[in-house]
């Protein structure tokens, strides 16, 4: 399955009924007067938020999307039937903008939330709605109005509480690999992953929590190089990132830096977000070599890197362990400073 976050749509609400002109006819009735119904109302186009969904790929093969329209009134005083809404399925995380003004509709978060993003027009007034003293015999009716249209950029920000982060080929993959039932492409040359994977891992509690591994960053990924700012929009929604480090790279401590100053020229809160830093690979390198890579690191993050390696599993309990903490911590300070 292709992956694909970023969309356009058009959405076109339906237009309203007219009302009509119309005067009863009756036996022994001369004067029956108006008896146009109103016309009935467009349907709306409402985008709802799919848990089954994880791409927009959908919208790649369909572009256009129109309600149904009302019918016109009925003699009688008969009101149109409305027209039914036209619902559009996206995934949980879809961002909906107006692609001509660029104003923010709507955040559909979390599931069967809904957004109308067109609404229907309204059915015309039949010839009864404008009897009055002076008007017995009103000879005309409303025409429907026309339901909106708008042209929607939609783009998705995946939903993740730990966003795994670090250049190409850290051992992303094979660390959500590791902790999850995800089987992402792994290999040993830069790239191997242009999609951001999601996996689910299992707390001891039972509850699961899902991971997202995002593509590899180069420097100048935030003006857009390599994969950019397309992925790094990813780990804007996530709660706390796990920042990789390949022990067995030329230099990482360098690496390391470069993920740091690409995050800050973001900006947009993921330089304060939480971060735990662990050194991945070190089952490939001697061990003085990890004990100086980890002592530098040290000193740039503040805090001492976690020695993992993906590959053989080693170091990762503990790592889950600290992860758990930190999110805790997050939730309590979340509810501390909610109003």
């Amino acid at each position: 399955m292709q992956f694909i976050d970023q969309a356009e749509i058009e959405v076109e609400a339906g237009s309203g009924g007219d009302g009509i002109v119309a005067f009863r006819r009756e036996k022994y009735v001369p004067a029956g007067g108006p008896s146009g119904g109103n016309g009935g109302h467009g349907g709306s186009v409402i985008l709802v938020a799919a848990e089954n969904l994880q791409t927009l790929l959908d919208f790649r093969y369909a572009h256009r999307f129109q309600a149904e329209n009302g019918s016109r009134g009925g003699p009688n005083n008969r009101t149109g039937a409305s027209g039914s809404d036209r619902t559009i399925e996206v995934p949980c995380g879809t961002i909906v903008y107006d692609a001509e003004t660029n104003e923010l509709l709507g955040d559909l978060v979390t599931p069967r939330q809904t957004l109308c993003v067109a609404a229907g027009g309204k059915g015309g007034l039949g010839n009864k709605y404008f009897l009055s003293n002076r008007n017995r015999a009103p000879e005309y009716a409303l025409p429907g109005l026309p339901g909106e249209k708008r042209l929607l950029r939609l783009e998705l920000k995946l939903l993740a509480e730990v966003g795994i982060i670090g250049l190409p080929n850290a051992g992303k993959s094979t660390l959500i690999a590791a902790l999850s039932a995800a089987r992402p492409k792994v290999a040993d040359y830069p790239f191997t992953t242009l999609i951001p994977n999601l996996g689910v891992v299992r707390k001891p509690t039972g509850d699961g929590t899902v991971f997202a591994d995002i593509p590899g960053l180069i420097a100048g990924a935030h003006q857009g190089a390599g994969l950019g700012h397309d992925f790094l929009r990813h780990i804007e929604r996530t709660r706390v990132l796990l920042h990789l480090v390949d022990a067995t790279a030329a230099d990482p401590v360098t690496d390391y830096q470069t993920i740091q100053q690409e995050l800050h020229a973001y900006g947009r809160g993921l330089p304060d977000r939480p971060q735990i830093l662990a050194l991945n690979k070190i089952d490939a390198v001697d061990e003085d070599t990890v004990i100086a890579i980890a002592q530098e690191l040290l000193q740039r993050h503040g805090n001492k890197p976690f020695l993992i390696s993906a590959a053989t599993r080693q170091g990762l309990e503990p790592l889950l362990q600290h992860i758990w903490s930190v999110l805790d911590a997050v939730d309590t300070l979340q509810e501390v400073t909610q109003p």
